[in-house]
């Protein structure tokens, strides 16, 4: 007995494929895929054409016509001329700006008052002092009044010339002459009667040592522009060697013991 190893289907032969036909795509799906095909290639077409025609825009671009370049005319301005030098024998004007100017008499006048007129006849550097000799600074003018001037009244001065004020407080007198502060002299104790506390100190060496006190009452000296010396130890023309010094002072209105 003889066997086939074939095996036969038992429902016959596979089917033939109609002539055709697209191999495993059936005709509605064909017409899926040609058509978004001819979009695609509808859609590239119209990107080419439009980058044509942008490259031609810019072509004109680059070829429009420069603007024409600006003339500028530029003038040169003169030279100013050269001052001629003066001729021989004769000398040029000097400068004004010191044209002398008669000083005025400023005494009795309220220190303000007095460099008011003077800064009006064209000076303007002033300075003042204590004439007293206590040294104390003139902060507000008005309370202040001339006493002297060191360039004396109707004196014709370059207007760059320095006046100097002496002043007293407006309720004080002036005294005869302007005093000057006290100084020790060769090493010596000066004489501090009368004068100042501040300028007694002004007048020792400032590593002295000073105690001040009051002659009348247990008072503190405080402004001691406003005290004057009564008493002092060691007594004028007394060597100074760095000795303490002792002082006793009462306000200048009031009367030493």
């Amino acid at each position: 007995m003889s066997w086939n190893n074939s095996t036969q289907q038992p429902w016959g032969p596979a089917p033939e494929k109609p002539a055709g036909a697209a191999s495993g795509l059936p005709a509605w799906a064909r017409k899926r895929v040609l058509v978004p095909a001819a979009a695609g290639l509808f859609v590239a077409g119209a990107v080419a054409g439009s980058a044509g025609a942008g490259g031609s825009s810019t072509e004109n671009v680059g070829r429009a016509t420069p603007a024409p370049l600006a003339t500028v005319t530029v003038t040169a301005s003169p030279k100013a001329a050269a001052e001629p030098p003066a001729p021989k024998g004769t000398t040029r004007p000097a400068d004004d700006s010191g044209a002398k100017v008669s000083v005025p008499d400023f005494v009795g006048m309220g220190l303000q008052s007095a460099q008011d007129a003077a800064q009006a006849k064209g000076f303007s550097t002033l300075t003042s002092h204590d004439s007293a000799g206590r040294d104390r600074m003139q902060l507000l003018d008005r309370n202040w009044k001339v006493c002297s001037q060191n360039v004396p009244a109707g004196t014709s001065v370059a207007s760059t010339t320095k006046l100097d004020f002496g002043a007293v407080k407006t309720e004080e007198s002036c005294p005869a002459e302007d005093q000057e502060p006290t100084k020790a002299v060769g090493g010596r104790m000066p004489d501090l009667a009368g004068t100042s506390v501040n300028t007694a100190r002004a007048a020792l060496d400032s590593g002295t040592s000073l105690t001040v006190e009051d002659a009348a009452e247990d008072r503190m000296v405080l402004l001691e522009s406003n005290w004057k010396v009564c008493t002092q130890a060691p007594a004028a023309g007394t060597k100074l060697n760095g000795q303490p010094v002792e002082l006793t002072a009462v306000k200048f209105e009031e009367n030493c013991p």
